[in-house]
Formats: C-alpha cells, sequence, structure tokens
C-alpha cells in the first residue's frame, strides 16, 4: 500500500488530529480490542467513517449512518446493494488501498473502521485522528459485526443479526443436505475470469461463505494466501470440482478470454462442466461486498442455484 504525503501535509494533518475532541464527552470510555490494540470508545459514536467496504455494509445492517465511508471497486462511487441504504450527504473518501486521511480528519469523527491488511501502515495517524478497531480479516462476517456492534454499543443489534445468519446457514445446509443426499457435501471451485488471466481463490469473502455453508474445497485447493493465477489453458484441470462458481466484470477483454477458455476442450471435460453445474454469479456479492448484507445476498443465489425452498424470503418462520 502507498500512502505517500509530503511534510507539509503530514504536519497539518498531525496539528487538525490533535485539535479533535477525543474526550468530549463525559460517558465513561471503555476498551474495545481489535487486530492491532486496543480503543478507548466514549458512549454511542455517532460519527463513523468506514474504510472499507465490509465495514460499511456492516454498520448500514446495524442501522448506522457512516459520514464517511470509501470508494467501491465497481458501481462508483458505492455498489447498488448498498446506494440507497447511505445518507445522502455521506463523504467519499477515495479507495480502501488510499483513503484520504485529511478528509477523513476534516469529518471529525468518533469512530474510524479498517482492515489490518488495508490500514495496518496508516493506522497510527487514523488512531490520532479518533478512536479506531481494526478487523483482522476482511472476511469474517461474524467477526467484524461483533467487532462493530461492540464499538458502537449495538452489541443487542449485533447478535440479533448474527442470531439470524446462523440460522440461515443452518436451515441452507438441513436443505442441501436433503436435496443432494450422497452428494453432500459438494466440493466446489471460486473462480474469476479476468483480461488476462484466471483467479481461483483459496481465500477470500466467498470462499470463506462456502466454508461456513458445509461446502468443501478440492484436494489441490488446501495452499496458504488468496489463491493462484492460471494464465494458461492446459492449467484448467485445477478449477475441476462438483460445481464451480464465476464470477467476473462487464469488460470486453474479459468476455473474450472466457469465450477462448471455456470453448477448450480441457474446460468441456471438467467434471463440473459436463454436469452442468457451472454457476455464474454477482462479482459485487461473491467478491467485494464482504458483510452481512452481502453475505445474505450470496445465500440467496445459492438457494436459487440449488432450487432450495428458502423461507426467508417466502416470509415463512419455519426452518428446515
Amino acid at each position: 500500500m502507498l500512502f505517500l504525503h509530503t511534510c507539509s501535509r503530514f504536519t497539518a494533518l498531525m496539528l487538525l488530529s490533535s485539535c479533535l475532541p477525543l474526550a468530549a464527552h463525559a460517558e465513561a470510555a471503555r476498551s474495545v480490542e481489535h487486530a492491532l490494540g486496543e480503543a478507548r470508545i466514549e458512549g454511542q459514536p455517532q460519527r463513523i467513517v468506514t474504510l472499507y467496504q465490509g465495514a460499511t455494509d456492516t454498520a448500514l445492517a446495524l442501522g448506522l449512518e457512516p459520514v464517511g465511508v470509501v470508494e467501491s471497486w465497481l458501481e462508483r462511487p458505492m455498489y447498488r446493494y448498498l446506494r440507497d441504504r447511505l445518507p445522502a450527504d455521506v463523504r467519499y473518501l477515495g479507495l480502501e488501498t488510499q483513503p484520504d486521511l485529511e478528509a477523513v480528519a476534516g469529518l471529525a469523527p468518533d469512530l474510524v473502521v479498517g482492515a489490518r491488511y488495508r490500514h495496518a501502515a496508516v493506522y497510527p495517524l487514523l488512531s490520532r485522528i479518533a478512536p479506531t478497531v481494526i478487523a483482522g480479516s476482511a472476511h469474517d462476517v461474524e467477526a467484524m459485526l461483533e467487532l462493530m456492534g461492540e464499538a458502537t454499543g449495538r452489541e443487542a443489534e449485533a447478535q440479533t443479526l448474527l442470531a439470524e445468519w446462523r440460522a440461515r446457514v443452518a436451515d441452507f445446509r438441513c436443505r442441501a443436505e436433503a436435496r443432494l443426499g450422497d452428494a453432500w457435501p459438494q466440493k466446489v471451485s471460486v473462480v474469476s475470469f479476468r483480461g488476462d488471466h484466471v483467479r481461483l481463490y483459496y481465500d477470500g469473502f466467498a470462499r470463506s461463505v462456502l466454508d461456513q455453508l458445509g461446502f468443501l474445497r478440492p484436494a489441490g485447493q488446501q495452499g496458504s494466501g488468496w489463491g493462484i493465477k492460471l494464465v494458461s489453458r492446459e492449467t484448467l484441470p485445477a478449477l475441476d470440482a462438483d460445481a464451480i462458481f464465476v464470477f467476473m466484470r462487464d469488460d470486453v477483454a474479459v468476455a473474450e478470454l472466457h469465450r477462448d477458455w471455456t470453448a477448450h476442450p480441457l474446460w468441456q471435460s471438467l467434471d463440473a462442466v459436463e454436469q452442468g453445474h457451472v454457476y455464474y454469479v454477482d462479482p459485487v456479492i461473491w467478491s467485494m461486498g464482504a458483510g452481512i448484507l452481502a453475505a445474505h445476498r450470496l445465500l440467496d443465489e445459492l438457494y436459487d442455484h440449488y432450487e432450495l425452498h428458502d423461507p426467508v424470503r417466502q416470509g415463512e418462520g419455519r426452518a428446515c
């Protein structure tokens, strides 16, 4: 990550942050542990800044209205599934990888929420601006929900959302097992077509949700790290699984590579392809949302793909 500032801008930011009322409230402060330390937070923060998409998603799920957010990677300035939930005057602060710290300070937040893999380098600056909590993983929906709930004094609301999510997870697993029988649990691959390569994910938001739902990873996909890049069609057998979930951007180069690779005999011979178990999914929901709202939408798609009855969508109370 590159967070480059001139000395004058750095000095100005420090002067501004030193003037912010970090102890303006008389309410008793509480300590909130997070991935990079401990934050002292007073009362229920109202001016919240979220610096990665999972935090924005989670804040909105809790009924909070951030004063500042980072821009989305697609559908800018914000993903459509979140756009209508944001306040009209929300301030956009640049990308997750390089948020505008002076703009953050100018919002006078009473809570900043980031992620370790994005913001570890600037955490010392952020914590000077306002109490800051940092998520250890950008893909752990439940941990983010609990951290946000604790930091904002909305623990009860967070626990309610967690209970609802876990009930849907249990319902899906029960219905999938009943429908697929001995074919459950399925081994599945998560694949993204790009303009010049294909990505096979070992980690990430979608993979973490699929793990929780009971899906398995093929034997060759147990490696560490986010996954691997495939640059040659001869590597297509690495994708083989009982089912393949594919997402890609609406881009000419991506579409061309997709046509070329999926026309190859090695693609056609994959088990998932032969069985008709290749599912094309929403890239925003499966890769970029990373919060509890996105997780529910991902699960909606899985109910559809597997043609399972969804009691939540049907407005029914009964579970499997």
